[in-house]
């Protein structure tokens, strides 16, 4: 399964789900996460919130390949992005395994193919390091074999990329 989770305005929604099987919209419109580890223990892949975020961890915890599409914010994740990124760790379980020789928690949904992460907006060479390294580990952490990082100057170029 294909997911695509973007900070883009909703119209770009319309025609992205047409290149996925599933869209998440880090549209702002959700509660961030409150820390209580309830999709973790309580209610497992299921936040307590009831919002649009309430599922996310079942929708992203079964992706095959995960496509995020970012607007650079010094060389990281838009802050739309990091706060849905929070509210899905019950992707991963409290329990923990060693993977690529580095203590990791065990993952709900098993490993996944690819993340792809497609950045829009200035960035300097070295916030392009930064993102690089910051996939990279965010990859290995969620159990995906393979990330990629691509930068684009414009959402619209990053959108005609998935």
């Amino acid at each position: 399964m294909k997911v695509i989770l973007h900070d883009l305005d909703w119209q770009y929604s319309q025609r992205l789900l047409t290149k996925c099987d599933a869209i998440v919209e880090a549209d702002g419109k959700y509660a961030p996460c409150k820390g209580c580890f309830g999709c973790w223990v309580k209610h497992p892949a299921e936040c307590f919130i009831k919002d649009k975020l309430q599922t996310a961890c079942r929708i992203l915890g079964r992706a095959d390949q995960l496509v995020i599409i970012t607007k650079n914010l010094y060389g990281t994740y838009s802050t739309k992005i990091k706060n849905v990124m929070d509210r899905t760790i019950g992707t991963s379980t409290p329990l923990c395994v060693y993977r690529q020789r580095e203590m990791h928690h065990t993952l709900r949904y098993g490993k996944h193919a690819l993340l792809k992460v497609l950045v829009y907006g200035d960035i300097t060479e070295r916030e392009k390091a930064t993102f690089i390294y910051m996939v990279k580990r965010n990859a290995v952490n969620d159990g995906y074999n393979k990330s990629e990082v691509l930068f684009f100057h414009s959402a619209a170029e990053a959108e005609r990329a998935v």
